[in-house]
């Protein structure tokens, strides 16, 4: 089957709607988690459980459809997408209790885990000549639909429109992916290795698995801090929305101009360095009051933006056997790593609000005490990766050392 020009420009501008979308389903989340725990009286444990089946249906998408792409391809792995976040999105609006909130997470999470699945080895077998390019310009668009969905989110909560408006919003982009998938064309996979054995195999690989554990890390650190970010700085003496708007803003457009960053220092080098400046940043930010939150968000911001992007980059630069069964797999183990400790993270803010209340503390100096205490123990996060990638560098440094022996033998 041939690709056009058209039909290629169409699925990628798709597939960045379909991000887009996935990213809102982030950021609107994150901005009504008070009026959801106000309606339902949920404690922010319950809270956690509500962002984690979101977080744990994206891995069982993308894990199982890493298995499925080479059979379904990417046409039939986007129609689920698509119908699983309409379903998520009609019972999320019509939820009445803790049990309906927490399906409708779920749903949307499987959801989400199926554009990720889908959409990265398309773009990158389509572009199969400028895939690092198009890879990262595709990705440019999980911060800026988090940028979309914080504003927007922002802006509706200060015209007193209900949460469950704030839901509906999103059935828009939704139509508008869905509308230019169904009937279009897909192109024949041609440039992914689609052998099922062959990418199982290379699966194996201990390096690999080393990197499936990093990337929990990686991912908790991002999403594990924006996912929670109106609970935990809501009381800081800054605008939580606009902090996640700034902060994810300054990650698009990092994430756009990021060919010149990776090729100075490398895949690993700037898993290195994003590492060191995640952690500093988030201890200013458990620290931070005021204007200063602001500092340290933009500093976080450098520090994460390129993340995501860069281990999925990594898989595909230096374990490309793994085919889209590696991308679709690392992606997944990253929001089940947010998925595990988003109840934990809850669990944290809750048990610094009791040992502030216990320390003579009341209302929101208690609010401030209960999040700054969760954001120190999730700078644990980098700090431990700093340490991983430092042990990557050293193991990619001896195999280029290997390989460029050979070459002169």
């Amino acid at each position: 089957m041939s690709t056009s020009t058209i039909s290629a420009s169409r699925l990628f501008s798709a597939s960045c709607i379909a991000l887009i979308v996935t990213a809102m389903t982030f950021a609107i989340r994150a901005g009504i988690l008070s009026q959801l725990s106000a309606e339902f009286q949920l404690t922010d444990t319950q809270l956690g459980w509500v962002n984690a089946l979101a977080l744990f249906g994206f891995p069982v998408a993308t894990i199982l459809g890493g298995f499925l792409y080479n059979v379904m391809g990417a046409k039939k792995m986007l129609y689920i997408a698509f119908f699983g976040h309409l379903l998520g999105l009609v019972l999320t609006i019509t939820a009445n209790g803790y049990v309906t909130l927490l399906i409708s997470s779920f749903c949307i999470g499987f959801a989400n885990g199926c554009v990720e699945a889908a959409c990265n080895p398309l773009i990158a077998d389509i572009y199969h000549k400028k895939k690092t390019t198009m890879l990262n310009k595709f990705h440019v668009w999980f911060p800026g639909g988090i940028v979309i969905g914080a504003l927007l989110s922002k802006y509706m909560t200060e015209m007193n429109m209900s949460w469950q408006m704030q839901i509906a919003a999103m059935l828009v982009p939704t139509a508008i992916y869905g509308y230019m998938i169904f009937g279009q064309k897909f192109p024949e996979t041609a440039n992914t290795e689609t052998s099922t054995s062959t990418n199982f195999k290379a699966l194996l690989n201990p390096v690999y698995i080393f990197m499936l554990f990093c990337m929990t890390l990686t991912a908790t650190t991002e999403l594990g801090t924006s996912g929670w970010v109106d609970r935990i700085l809501g009381n800081a003496g800054a605008d939580p929305m606009l902090i996640l708007a700034m902060v994810t803003g300054l990650m698009a457009v990092g994430r756009y101009f990021a060919g010149p960053v990776i090729h100075a220092l490398n895949p690993v080098g700037v898993l290195l360095a994003s590492s060191i400046v995640s952690a500093i940043a988030l201890y200013l930010m458990s620290t931070a009051t005021g204007n200063m939150v602001y500092v340290s968000a933009i500093l976080f911001a450098v520090g994460v933006m390129y993340f995501w992007p860069t281990m999925i980059g990594y898989i595909g630069e230096y374990h490309e056997k793994t085919g889209a069964l590696g991308m679709s797999i690392i992606g997944g183990f990253g929001m089940l790593g947010v998925g595990w400790w988003s109840p934990i993270i809850g669990g944290w803010i809750d048990k610094g609000r009791e040992t502030a209340v216990a320390s003579g503390l009341t209302g929101e100096v208690a609010e401030l005490a209960a999040g700054q205490s969760a954001l120190a123990n999730i700078a644990i996060f980098p700090v431990i990766l700093v340490g991983c990638f430092f042990v990557l560098y050293l193991i990619t440094k001896k195999q280029a050392a290997s390989v460029e022996a050979k070459s002169y033998a």
